[in-house]
């Protein structure tokens, strides 16, 4: 039995998602919260398998309730779940050691695949990311290339990917390594051919899921 403390500030969302997860076997909500402070003490007092966290809370956020029981050695493998499609949310939740991202638009089979998935110790990282790709995580191809070992990166392109992870330009990058910057986009090109990725949020993500960086 999977034990999930589940925390959104809106009480129907909650009831609802509650009597969802009802319906499926394994699965036990045995703590709620309704904003990021109450959020905290609830996981601390319950210690659940399983954190389902929404990002968008009073008090405190939930990147922020993230960071905050990481702190303490209290963070249990944590969902993010956002109605927002919302790259930057993403990048700094796993940073802060969540282990997962949806969109509260998936299915009900998608949110329980994700809740078993975190519970294994394994990541599932799912969202649209501003760009067209198909719905089904199991069809997204970057979420595959996270769990395989990527091509190694040289010391360049790790110092590369470093700056890239605080989200600043390529010309900035170019700055602050005293590089051209046509040698920082070719450097950026290696990296997304080596961790498997087209864009930015995505070879972020696997370096910080690798611990590349």
């Amino acid at each position: 039995m999977i034990r999930l403390c589940l925390v959104d500030d809106q009480a129907l969302i909650r009831s609802g998602i509650r009597a969802l997860l009802g319906t499926f076997a394994g699965i036990e909500v045995v703590a709620e919260a309704a904003d990021g402070e109450a959020a905290v003490a609830a996981v601390i007092e319950s210690r659940p398998d399983v954190l389902l966290l929404d990002v968008r809370m009073p008090k405190m956020s939930g990147v922020e309730v993230v960071a905050a029981l990481a702190a303490r050695g209290a963070l249990p493998p944590t969902l993010l779940l956002t109605t927002f499609e919302d790259d930057a949310a993403l990048v700094a939740g796993v940073r802060a050691g969540a282990r997962g991202f949806l969109l509260k638009g998936v299915t009900p089979e998608t949110l329980v695949e994700a809740i078993t998935t975190v519970a294994a110790g394994r990541s599932y990282l799912f969202a649209p990311l501003a760009m067209t790709m198909p719905a089904q995580p199991s069809d997204a191809e970057w979420q595959r290339a996270t769990y395989e070992t990527p091509d190694p990166l040289t010391a360049r392109e790790r110092d590369v990917l470093k700056l890239m992870t605080s989200g600043i330009s390529n010309a900035q990058i170019a700055s602050a390594l005293h590089l051209n910057e046509g040698t920082v986009r070719n450097h950026v090109s290696n990296i997304f051919s080596k961790l498997g990725v087209n864009d930015r949020t995505r070879a972020v993500l696997i370096a910080i899921q690798k611990r590349l960086v």
